[in-house]
């Protein structure tokens, strides 16, 4: 649905920190469905943790936020579209498996707020069938 190229128009973030590699299902407004190929190559695995390379759950919850935030921009008007989006909460996350490389992270994002400018979402990560963390976010868009 949506590639590296597409994402990059959207999202600030680039090499090493975009957690997004594609959209592979969207409804506006109510549900996207994000990929992220978790490789060796990735720079935090250098010190997380040597001979035992562990994706930092932070950053799980980082590629869950870039996937809400292309739902966001992708549900909002042109004119929003021109503000930064900027996250603002973290609730309830959960780290229930890790995430190693060669892992395909699947991020499943739903809309539970979108009010007065604050978007809410409940988020889940899996790899395989299996889900490996959860969290609720919330985000806005303002001026730069």
């Amino acid at each position: 649905m949506l590639g590296l190229q597409e994402i990059a128009k959207i999202l600030p973030h680039r090499y090493p920190f975009l957690m997004v590699d594609k959209i592979i299902e969207m409804d506006p407004g109510k549900r996207i469905v994000g990929i992220k190929n978790v490789t060796i190559n990735e720079p935090f695995f250098q010190g997380h943790f040597p001979g035992h390379p562990v994706m930092p759950g932070v950053l799980i919850i980082e590629s869950m936020a870039q996937v809400a935030g292309i739902l966001a921009y992708l549900s909002s008007s042109e004119e929003i579209r021109k503000k930064v989006t900027y996250f603002l909460g973290i609730d309830n996350a959960r780290f229930r498996k890790p995430v190693l490389p060669g892992d395909v992270l699947r991020l499943e994002m739903v809309t539970t707020l979108n009010r007065r400018g604050i978007w809410g979402f409940s988020g889940k990560a899996f790899v395989e069938d299996k889900l490996v963390a959860d969290a609720d976010l919330k985000a806005t868009f303002a001026d730069s």
